[in-house]
């Protein structure tokens, strides 16, 4: 069995920004790549949001304060965490 394998669509996807933000572990990046590049569709939700987030980067060069970057965040990992909790108590 593969690394590709032994992810679940759903859990990839609610990694992808740590992944596009380089805020994961090696073996975390390792299996979220593995599963990547075997999957079509999670490979073209990486690309879009990688390709979104280098747009953001351009138009926006201006740094944000860092007590709005901080907030922000911890919001968007507070989201990703009940996203997951959510979509796993479904199951």
């Amino acid at each position: 069995m593969s690394g590709y394998e032994e992810l679940d669509c759903s859990a990839v996807l609610a990694d992808i920004y740590l992944l596009l933000d380089n805020e994961c572990d090696t073996g975390a990046r390792d299996r979220l790549r593995g599963h990547i590049t075997g999957c079509s569709s999670c490979l073209e939700h990486y690309e879009v949001q990688d390709q979104l987030k280098a747009l953001l980067r351009r138009k926006c060069g201006e740094a944000a304060p860092e007590g709005l970057r901080e907030r922000l965040r911890v919001e968007i990992r507070r989201t990703v965490i009940v996203q997951t909790t959510q979509i796993r108590d479904v199951d």
